[in-house]
This record gives C-alpha cells, structure tokens and sequence, in this order.
C-alpha cells in the first residue's frame, strides 16, 4: 500500500471515529432515509435551506460498514453552502475523489449510500432530479 492510499486510509477511519455533522437536524427543511440490503448499510440524512436554496446546515446518522459512514461524513463537509441543484447534479465521482481510494463494486455501494438518500431528500423538498443511474427501483439500495 502506498503512502497516498495508507493517509486517505487514515482520514476515512477519522470520519468513522468521529463523525462530522453527525445527528439529524430538528427543525430540518429535508429528510430521507435508505439501506443497502446487501450489506445492512443504514443512513438518514437532513437538510436545512438558507436563502437560494442553500445547503446551510446537513446532518445524518447511520449504521455499518466504515465506509458508508466515513463518505457520507465526508459527503456533509462537501455539501454545505452549495445548492440543492449544485448537489442533486453532483457527479458520484466527486465523492468517490474525495475518498480517495480503489472501492469493489460491493464497496461502492456502501460509499455511494449517503449521497443517493441525500439526493432523494433534495428531490421530496424540492422537486430536484433524481439521477438515472442510481438505481433505487433495482433492490440495491432501499429508500423512505
């Protein structure tokens, strides 16, 4: 392993360990929740707007794997002050680039779980669109 992927190793069990934003918002201007069936994955996120549809404030909690929970950790660090339409058109890619390290396919789900509930949140408050390719309607992943 080299010396890069050993410190994004580091930074992903420092969000595991210690959370950012961590805990649902109350009041909350957006809320969802989803599962990875697979794996028991299990990750709510919330939302609250400023002006211009502003992400002023994200918060979740969760269960399972160190992945899941480190990148949406990561995920709410990323969010904050963009829009809900910036978000909502936000490539998976951008998180993956932020994790920083070489995902299987059974991984990626984990790693993408936060950000397809975050997505789903902005589109129940704000009618944003839900992207093609994150595919709810497979069994994959599960949504409320």
């Amino acid at each position: 392993m080299s010396e890069f992927e050993q410190l994004y190793r580091e930074v992903i069990l420092d969000h595991y360990k210690t959370p950012r934003n961590h805990g649902l918002l109350d009041p909350n201007d957006a809320v969802a929740e989803g599962q990875n069936p697979l794996c028991g994955d299990e990750v709510s996120v919330s939302v609250r707007f400023g002006e211009g549809d502003v992400i002023e404030d994200v918060g979740f909690e969760g269960r399972g794997c160190a992945i899941s929970q480190a990148a949406t950790s990561m995920l709410t660090d990323i969010v904050k002050g963009r829009t809900a339409q910036d978000v909502a058109a936000m490539p998976k890619e951008e998180l993956l680039d932020e994790i920083g390290i070489p995902l299987t396919p059974v991984r990626l789900k984990c790693a993408l779980l936060g950000l397809g509930v975050l997505k789903v949140a902005l589109h129940k408050a704000k009618g944003t669109p839900l992207p093609d390719e994150w595919g709810a309607s497979s069994g994959e992943i599960t949504v409320a």
